[in-house]
Protein backbone atom coordinates (compact mmCIF):
# COMPACT_ATOMS: atom_id res chain seq x y z
CA UNK A 1 0.00 0.00 0.00
CA UNK A 2 2.06 3.66 -1.03
CA UNK A 3 0.06 5.84 1.35
CA UNK A 4 0.25 5.33 4.98
CA UNK A 5 -0.43 7.24 7.99
CA UNK A 6 0.47 6.57 11.84
CA UNK A 7 -1.02 7.76 14.74
CA UNK A 8 0.82 7.18 18.20
CA UNK A 9 -1.36 6.65 21.13
CA UNK A 10 -0.16 6.70 24.83
CA UNK A 11 -1.49 4.78 27.78
CA UNK A 12 -0.63 3.50 31.41
CA UNK A 13 -1.73 0.32 32.19
CA UNK A 14 -0.65 -3.29 34.31
CA UNK A 15 -0.55 -7.18 33.69
CA UNK A 16 0.79 -10.16 34.47
CA UNK A 17 2.53 -12.68 32.78
CA UNK A 18 1.49 -16.82 33.46
CA UNK A 19 4.10 -19.61 32.78
CA UNK A 20 6.76 -16.73 33.03
CA UNK A 21 9.96 -17.01 35.08
CA UNK A 22 10.99 -13.67 35.29
CA UNK A 23 10.21 -10.62 36.33
CA UNK A 24 7.22 -9.78 34.73
CA UNK A 25 4.91 -12.92 36.64
CA UNK A 26 4.61 -10.28 38.87
CA UNK A 27 1.78 -7.42 39.20
CA UNK A 28 3.29 -4.29 37.19
CA UNK A 29 2.78 -1.57 35.09
CA UNK A 30 4.07 -0.03 31.79
CA UNK A 31 3.59 3.45 30.49
CA UNK A 32 2.36 2.01 26.53
CA UNK A 33 2.66 3.45 22.95
CA UNK A 34 0.72 2.45 20.34
CA UNK A 35 1.69 2.80 16.40
CA UNK A 36 -1.23 2.87 14.53
CA UNK A 37 -0.48 2.69 10.84
CA UNK A 38 -3.17 2.77 8.76
CA UNK A 39 -2.81 1.71 4.73
CA UNK A 40 -4.43 2.54 1.18
CA UNK A 41 -3.55 2.54 -2.15
CA UNK A 42 -5.83 5.33 -3.17
CA UNK A 43 -6.80 8.62 -1.07
CA UNK A 44 -10.08 10.01 -0.08
CA UNK A 45 -11.67 12.96 -2.28
CA UNK A 46 -10.05 15.70 1.09
CA UNK A 47 -6.62 13.83 0.10
CA UNK A 48 -6.11 11.32 2.95
CA UNK A 49 -5.68 8.19 3.74
CA UNK A 50 -7.43 8.86 6.99
CA UNK A 51 -8.26 11.82 8.65
CA UNK A 52 -5.77 11.83 11.81
CA UNK A 53 -9.05 13.46 13.97
CA UNK A 54 -10.94 10.27 13.11
CA UNK A 55 -8.43 7.90 14.29
CA UNK A 56 -7.89 10.10 17.86
CA UNK A 57 -11.90 10.14 17.90
CA UNK A 58 -12.48 6.40 17.58
CA UNK A 59 -9.29 4.24 17.89
CA UNK A 60 -8.03 6.69 21.09
CA UNK A 61 -11.60 6.26 22.81
CA UNK A 62 -11.89 2.79 22.71
CA UNK A 63 -8.11 2.88 24.02
CA UNK A 64 -8.91 5.35 26.67
CA UNK A 65 -12.63 3.12 27.29
CA UNK A 66 -10.96 -0.08 27.80
CA UNK A 67 -7.81 -0.05 28.39
CA UNK A 68 -6.16 3.08 30.01
CA UNK A 69 -5.10 2.64 33.63
CA UNK A 70 -6.42 -0.69 33.80
CA UNK A 71 -5.17 -4.05 35.39
CA UNK A 72 -5.00 -5.97 31.89
CA UNK A 73 -4.96 -10.25 33.02
CA UNK A 74 -4.98 -13.32 31.34
CA UNK A 75 -8.75 -14.82 32.34
CA UNK A 76 -7.05 -17.83 33.65
CA UNK A 77 -4.96 -15.72 36.27
CA UNK A 78 -5.93 -18.02 39.60
CA UNK A 79 -5.78 -13.96 41.15
CA UNK A 80 -8.51 -12.90 39.22
CA UNK A 81 -11.18 -13.89 41.81
CA UNK A 82 -9.50 -11.88 44.26
CA UNK A 83 -8.01 -9.05 42.38
CA UNK A 84 -11.79 -8.11 41.13
CA UNK A 85 -12.93 -8.22 44.52
CA UNK A 86 -10.27 -5.07 45.22
CA UNK A 87 -10.85 -3.71 41.41
CA UNK A 88 -13.56 -4.47 39.43
CA UNK A 89 -12.49 -2.72 36.10
CA UNK A 90 -9.71 -5.21 35.41
CA UNK A 91 -9.73 -6.35 32.38
CA UNK A 92 -9.68 -9.73 31.34
CA UNK A 93 -8.16 -11.39 28.02
CA UNK A 94 -8.44 -14.87 26.12
CA UNK A 95 -4.56 -15.06 26.52
CA UNK A 96 -1.04 -13.82 28.46
CA UNK A 97 -1.62 -9.94 27.96
CA UNK A 98 1.89 -9.64 26.37
CA UNK A 99 2.80 -6.72 23.93
CA UNK A 100 2.65 -9.39 21.30
CA UNK A 101 -1.23 -10.56 22.37
CA UNK A 102 -2.11 -6.88 22.84
CA UNK A 103 -1.37 -5.74 19.57
CA UNK A 104 -3.03 -8.50 17.55
CA UNK A 105 -6.12 -7.15 19.71
CA UNK A 106 -5.53 -3.64 19.24
CA UNK A 107 -5.78 -4.89 15.38
CA UNK A 108 -8.26 -6.46 15.54
CA UNK A 109 -10.64 -3.35 17.06
CA UNK A 110 -9.05 -1.03 14.73
CA UNK A 111 -10.15 -3.28 12.02
CA UNK A 112 -14.30 -3.53 13.73
CA UNK A 113 -14.25 0.15 14.25
CA UNK A 114 -13.58 0.62 10.03
CA UNK A 115 -10.18 1.50 9.85
CA UNK A 116 -7.80 0.06 7.18
CA UNK A 117 -5.12 -0.97 9.66
CA UNK A 118 -2.08 -2.41 8.91
CA UNK A 119 -0.20 -2.82 11.72
CA UNK A 120 -0.17 -2.29 15.42
CA UNK A 121 2.73 -1.92 17.08
CA UNK A 122 2.96 -1.84 21.52
CA UNK A 123 5.80 -0.09 22.76
CA UNK A 124 6.17 -1.66 26.42
CA UNK A 125 8.90 0.24 27.32
CA UNK A 126 11.14 3.20 25.29
CA UNK A 127 13.42 0.17 23.89
CA UNK A 128 11.16 -2.96 23.18
CA UNK A 129 7.83 -3.06 20.99
CA UNK A 130 5.80 -6.02 19.77
CA UNK A 131 3.84 -6.13 16.92
CA UNK A 132 0.73 -7.43 14.37
CA UNK A 133 0.29 -6.46 11.18
CA UNK A 134 -0.81 -7.91 8.01
CA UNK A 135 0.70 -10.53 5.97
CA UNK A 136 0.52 -9.41 2.48
CA UNK A 137 1.86 -5.78 3.17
Amino acid sequence: MPYRVTKTIDFSYGHRLLNYNGPCRHLHGHNGRLEIILGSTKLDPRGMVVDFADIKMKIKRWVDDHWDHRMILNKKDPWLPELKKLDSTIVTVDDNPTAEHLSRLLFEVVRKLGFPVVEVRLWETPASWASYRLTST
